[in-house]
């Protein structure tokens, strides 16, 4: 048994202890901790007891872990704008009843230099959020086709978000703690706890908002009772565009909202390639959403320049520290986040010539095609999202498909050099434990080139129990429980 953990069953054993009941004093000796917080600790820390005096365990007692449901879904558009009125029912199915949607799309204006170089067109983006924010909160038992918006509401839909606007604190956690009036309290570990979320106006000098600037997040929580969602966050970089919601009453839950964009397109740099990862937490536990376009093209080795993509937007993909508690560990890195999910046009083709392809097409041979699909050749080899997982296919490849079609490109083009294999590019993934998949499938919208595809997942976030919520709030406790416990991130890590 390690130090830490005789250490950890000392500190629980003293939470429950006479003196813990009787709210006497209680003081760590500097000789019980571990040896790396001899230096840090003064061992005249004292506690009011009668906050841990309910519970058994520092830990075990603090949380309680509920299941949550995320929908996932990718789609490239290929540069088309949506019509109003569009049915979104193949993108966002009817009532799916998910907690958090979560949506992706590549290629929302066309690729063109002018939006590669000059800037990009935001109005279809625009467009895109004023279609599923109707078809999201569309009365209960609705059809789809009642679900329609007038051009004029496009140009204003940014002014209609902000009016309905509470916006989010960058932090749950306090900038320190106030020992004055203890009403919120930060553990010193790696979590944070909202114990107070109804608090009001922050206070002067701190930042309400988040981190990002004023154009890419807007949490919405409109008033209106007949609305079940509300818009966490959007970002466009060129074509690629990714959009979070969630259900109202867990709006006040989300915090630590980050946006991190890495381009790896023309030069190895600008936004026509790339991905948008969204980092942000769930209660006490973080996630981080990855929305991406790899590098195209169905040539011997262009799987490797796809490798190399991921490989980057892993390494330069960083999340600033925002959290006032200095004793939280922040997620700086994709996968420093408890659950991630990673979806988007990944490009990876499949390794047969058009004709051998469409012949096990013809055959709904899916497993023969699949052992020749690049991304789950990559990943067995360890080259390319090593560890992560991936759901297993049931569905047809997602593209190329001709206008308006169901019928492949390749079979109404007579020029090889114009032909495209069929291939599975549009996927999703994910990492980190406490998450399951429930479905992935794909929809039939013929609006692209490209089918959508989207997966839902079962996850489990770890919730601040409400016993000890109260305990936090009611007590004015004389010293801060962060001084009592400077770096528990460390021991329980």
């Amino acid at each position: 048994m390690s130090e830490k953990t005789v250490w950890c069953d000392k500190l629980r054993k003293s939470l429950t202890s006479k003196n813990v009941e009787q709210k006497e004093s209680w003081a760590f000796e500097a000789n019980e901790l571990p040896p790396d917080h001899h230096d840090k600790v003064d061992s005249s820390a004292q506690i009011n007891s009668s906050v841990f005096s309910n519970f058994s365990s520092p830990v075990s007692d603090i949380f309680d872990s509920q299941t949550f449901r995320i929908f996932a879904s990718t789609w490239n558009v290929g540069g088309n704008s949506p019509c109003a009125g569009l049915n979104l029912n193949e993108f966002l199915p009817l009532d799916d009843g998910s907690d958090i949607y979560v949506l992706g799309f590549q290629e929302i204006v066309p690729l063109n230099a002018g939006n590669v170089f000059v800037s990009e067109d935001n109005e279809p983006a625009s467009k895109w959020l004023d279609l599923i924010d109707q078809a999201l909160n569309r009365p209960l038992g609705s059809t789809v086709e009642s679900c329609q918006s007038s051009p004029s509401s496009y140009s204003t839909n940014k002014t209609i978000r902000r009016d309905q606007t509470v916006q989010l604190k960058e932090c749950n956690c306090p900038s320190e703690v106030k020992k004055k009036n203890y009403r919120k309290a930060c553990f010193s570990c790696p979590f944070s706890y909202d114990f107070d979320s109804d608090d009001g106006e922050p206070e002067k000098g701190e930042d309400e908002t988040s981190s990002l600037d004023d154009n890419e997040v807007v949490l919405t929580m409109t008033s209106k009772n007949r609305r079940r969602y509300s818009y966490i966050v959007s970002k466009q970089m060129v074509g690629i565009f990714i959009t979070i919601w969630a259900k109202k009453e867990l709006v006040q839950h989300v915090s630590h909202l980050q946006i991190s964009c890495v381009g790896r397109g023309i030069m190895g740099r600008l936004g026509n390639k790339g991905c948008i990862s969204v980092s942000m937490s769930l209660h006490q536990t973080s996630f981080c959403f990855i929305c991406c376009h790899l590098a195209s093209g169905e040539k011997e080795g262009d799987e490797l320049r796809r490798n190399s993509d991921v490989k980057k937007i892993s390494k330069n993909t960083y999340f600033q520290r925002i959290c006032k508690n200095h004793h939280r560990i922040n997620p700086k890195k994709i996968l420093d986040h408890d659950r991630v999910i990673w979806l988007g046009d990944l490009n990876y083709r499949i390794s047969l010539s058009y004709l051998e392809t469409k012949r096990l097409l013809e055959q709904n041979d899916w497993d023969a095609l699949l052992e020749k699909d690049q991304l789950r050749i990559e990943r067995e080899s360890g080259r390319v999202f090593n560890g992560w997982k991936e759901g297993k296919i049931y569905f047809a490849p997602t593209y190329k498909y001709s206008n308006n079609s169901d019928s492949y490109s390749g079979e109404n083009v007579t020029s090889k050099s114009k032909r495209r294999t069929p291939a599975w590019c549009d996927r999703i993934l994910w990492h980190g434990n406490g998450i399951a998949q429930l479905f992935y499938i794909r929809g039939e919208s013929k609006l692209s080139d490209h089918r959508p595809v989207f997966a839902g997942f079962s996850v489990g976030v770890e919730v601040l129990d409400d016993r000890f919520r109260k305990e936090i709030s009611a007590s004015n406790m004389k010293v801060g429980v962060e001084e009592l416990l400077p770096n528990l991130n460390n021991i329980f890590s």
